[in-house]
């Protein structure tokens, strides 16, 4: 199963990657966690340490030159060693840190853009592995034929009007790109929170309170797993995973 991690900035949907795709590998599932936000910092949430983490793909400017080149660019290059090439292996996670355009800065985004989607595109269609992906805030940057390739959206949230609304957002624009497939995480809050009546909100599926260990330990580290609370953390996964599952994707508009 393919699937990208959403939400406003903040709520945790990086952290939520990283107890997914932890559980998955303890699981014995052979699972990859893919790095597509600018903010870059899946690697340290999985207790990488910062020279321990790849560069990003969006910076390494020679490759993106090899595979795509300059001026006319090739928007179908070959990929199929990168995810090999790229990987950081940790915990019994394969890591690519591919970075986004968002974050790119001026100078080469189509050819970083084009490599980053043939990437991702690779990853997620021609792969049998399990696939996580934390994604950029909103989905539409990834372009239409990526997005609906995936099997589900994990949309994450805080209890809060706005954060809810930028789900609502979100959930919408991956359903105009035929991915109907959704589940709605609420971070830091209670089970038995009531959702304001906000339209498109995908079906609430798990709610995951603050969590004492983890604030204990933000500021000595980074990393988010081995935390006390991670029996109640898997149970959240398996949740997520299982509605996901049962869902049956619906035709694009």
């Amino acid at each position: 199963m393919k699937l990208a991690v959403a939400g406003k900035g903040g709520v945790g949907k990086t952290s939520l990657t990283a107890w997914i795709g932890d559980y998955l590998s303890r699981q014995g599932r052979d699972t990859w966690l893919v790095d597509a936000d600018t903010a870059l910092s899946l690697g340290s949430a999985l207790g990488l340490s910062p020279q321990d983490v790849p560069i990003p793909l969006i910076q390494d400017e020679a490759l993106i030159r090899e595979r795509v080149g300059s001026g006319f660019i090739n928007l179908n290059p070959q990929v199929a060693d990168l995810p090999e090439r790229l990987r950081v292996r940790t915990g019994g996670l394969d890591l690519v840190v591919m970075g986004s355009v968002a974050g790119a800065g001026g100078g080469c985004a189509c050819e970083a853009n084009a490599l980053l989607k043939a990437l991702l595109a690779h990853l997620i269609v021609e792969r049998d592995q399990w696939v996580v992906v934390d994604l950029e805030a909103g989905v539409e940057h990834l372009g239409r034929g990526t997005v609906s390739a995936v099997d589900g959206l994990v949309v994450v949230s805080e209890p809060s009007w706005r954060s809810l609304s930028v789900a609502a957002r979100i959930a919408g624009m991956a359903a105009e790109l035929g991915l109907t497939r959704q589940a709605l995480v609420l971070n830091r809050a209670e089970n038995g929170s009531t959702l304001p009546d906000i339209p498109g909100l995908p079906p609430l599926t798990a709610a995951i309170p603050a969590l004492t260990g983890l604030t204990e330990r933000q500021l000595t580290s980074p990393s988010v797993l081995d935390l006390p609370e991670r029996p109640a953390l898997d149970l959240a996964c398996a949740a997520i995973l299982a509605a996901l599952a049962d869902q049956e994707p619906q035709p694009s508009r």
